[in-house]
């Protein structure tokens, strides 16, 4: 008898452990891949480091940011995740310039193809003066705290290629009492 009691604790630490593993492990390593998966291919968070996008996005803000696909969606005015090669980092900007736009920008005040571009998104400008044309399949960026903002208007290469462009920011979700949709 004491021989099968030796075998049902075996068998009952046999199940207790499978149960564990069904019940616990295998729910969080599944859920760990999805979320590895989501943030590869469909949204990552991002912190704002800086006050260049300042007042739409301010020091410290989180976001989601979706991943972009396809640059022809690209639309003027979104803010835009991208890798700047020249700064050797991920920046978020204002997309101001798209592939073939003829862009200036005269005392502060910005024109895009010859039409003036309003934009009541911008609080602190600075009264610089540059002319642009952007090369097909690139785009160029400002940052709406422009007397702030180390953007296009001062590097060497003012223009990003579109596969250097990760996302679009959606979503801020923290802190908390801002939380909504990015504009």
């Amino acid at each position: 008898m004491r021989f099968n009691r030796g075998r049902k604790r075996k068998s009952e630490e046999k199940s207790a452990v499978k149960q564990l593993i069904f019940d616990w492990v295998i729910p969080i390593v599944a859920a760990l891949i999805i979320a590895g998966i989501i943030n590869k291919f469909v949204l990552f968070k991002v912190y704002i480091p800086s006050l260049s996008m300042y007042p739409t996005l301010d020091k410290g803000d989180q976001l989601f940011v979706t991943r972009v696909y396809n640059t022809d969606k690209i639309e003027r005015g979104d803010i835009l995740v991208f890798d700047s090669e020249e700064l050797n980092q991920l920046l978020i900007k204002r997309v101001i310039g798209l592939p073939g736009d003829k862009v200036e920008i005269s005392d502060g005040a910005l024109m895009v193809n010859g039409e003036l571009i309003e934009e009541d998104y911008v609080i602190y400008n600075q009264n610089i003066s540059r002319h642009f044309q952007v090369p097909e399949g690139k785009y160029l960026f400002l940052g709406d705290n422009r007397a702030n903002s180390n953007d296009s208007r001062y590097w060497d290469d003012p223009y990003i290629d579109g596969d250097a462009i990760e996302g679009k920011a959606q979503i801020r979700i923290y802190p908390f009492n801002k939380i909504g949709f990015i504009e």
